[in-house]
């Protein structure tokens, strides 16, 4: 069939290029050592960052939650899906986060990626004139959803404030938008959102920040990058995600309650998806309490302490471990086939950690994307180490 043929084609090129993705099936539950196909391994290539995954309390609140609101919501949030689940989680979201907003109201979403969908496209309904300014080391979603608004979109190098500001003073529209991550999630540093937020508050622009990997891991008590910056703003547009540091599922948008009512009302995403099921919004709650409560505070701590020990630990010479001082840690290789062997080599020690190349980054910056969680020892970041400072030492000459 010749469909079929022109698909097995295109296989083979991306096989023959070292970017054929393949699933392992992991046959325990999230955390540093986990079971994957017959094989028990050291991760260090999940975003649960601060080893909630699989924490006794959550368990049980996600048991509780069943036993109250069963096992799905059955429609959408504005049909019969929105239960008090819900409503008590987007109370308790916009507490969380409120400090930062004005006039704050949070909507919970099924996944990150459908909320920046939702976000991006909601601002923009019914406005083809707005225009879009994109970070350029944005996530997919977020290029997604400047692509699904069907408004015009500039892209900004990366963390290139001159430029943004160039762009923003010579555009015309009425609604500008920025869109950046706070966290980049394939280099592990930040965004400069205080002067990002200051040029939007000039140039009477939304600011959308992406938290996806800062809420729950940033702050004094993990209210996300708002609070590492101590940020306060009614231009800003905040996005959490719920299923990394927060060891659950799911996802927000926080903002101007006029904002969050425009989504609700115009957002085609958050309109036409079935609500999560009820028994995650219950278990959220008790991941929040712990994300702000003391033992969130320690295992903020610990993180911190196992990335001094990675920058203190590595030896590298030809491998570049790109600046970061969160729980993202890439060792920048540049070659596919470099990188995959690595992985590999890794992965026969009984190490877990992810292989990532183009598309997810640009040609010719292959890299292992390590990352810590505060579930990982001291001892097991050691053992890390020293198989990363070996096998760089080895280089090209991995088979």
């Amino acid at each position: 069939m010749e469909l079929l043929n022109r698909l097995n084609q295109q296989l083979r090129a991306l096989d023959e290029q070292q970017l054929i993705r393949k699933r392992r099936t992991v046959e325990s539950p999230c955390g540093p050592r986990v079971s994957v196909d017959g094989r028990e391994l050291l991760a260090f290539c999940s975003n649960d960052y601060l080893g909630l995954a699989n924490h006794s309390q959550i368990k049980l609140a996600l048991r509780e939650g069943a036993a109250l609101y069963g096992a799905g919501s059955g429609a959408s949030h504005l049909i019969s899906g929105h239960g008090r689940a819900h409503a008590m989680l987007e109370e308790r979201l916009a507490q969380f986060v409120g400090a930062h907003l004005e006039a704050p109201r949070a909507l919970s979403f099924c996944t990150g990626y459908m909320a920046n969908l939702a976000v991006i496209t909601g601002l923009t309904a019914g406005d083809k004139e707005a225009e879009i300014f994109s970070e350029a080391l944005n996530h997919a979603s977020l290029i997604d959803g400047a692509r699904l608004s069907r408004v015009k979109a500039h892209v900004y190098p990366h963390a290139d404030l001159a430029a943004l500001e160039s762009l923003l003073k010579a555009s015309r529209a009425t609604t500008k938008i920025v869109v950046t991550d706070s966290v980049f999630s394939m280099d592990g540093n930040l965004a400069p959102l205080p002067r990002l937020l200051a040029l939007c508050e000039q140039h009477n622009a939304w600011l959308v920040v992406d938290d996806a990997h800062g809420f729950g891991t940033l702050g004094d008590q993990g209210h996300g990058a708002l609070e590492h910056f101590n940020l306060r703003s009614p231009y800003l547009v905040y996005m959490g995600t719920l299923g990394k540091a927060a060891g659950v599922g799911g996802a927000f948008i926080a903002a101007h309650e006029t904002v969050i009512e425009t989504l609700i009302q115009k957002a085609r995403p958050y309109i036409f998806t079935t609500a999560t099921p009820p028994a995650l919004a219950h278990a959220l709650l008790t991941s929040l309490d712990l994300l702000e409560g003391d033992e969130g505070a320690t295992r903020r701590a610990h993180l911190q302490a196992l990335v001094a020990q990675l920058d203190d630990g590595l030896r590298l010479r030809r491998w570049q471990r790109l600046p970061s001082k969160t729980a993202i840690q890439p060792l920048l290789i540049g070659d596919n086939a470099e990188t995959m062997r690595a992985g590999a080599a890794l992965y026969e020690q009984g190490l877990w950690v992810g292989a990532i190349r183009p598309p997810t980054v640009a040609p010719g910056t292959a890299r292992l994307r390590v990352t810590l969680s505060a579930g990982h020892t001291s001892a097991e970041v050691a053992t890390l180490i020293a198989a990363l400072n070996a096998l760089e030492s080895i280089g090209k000459d991995l088979r």
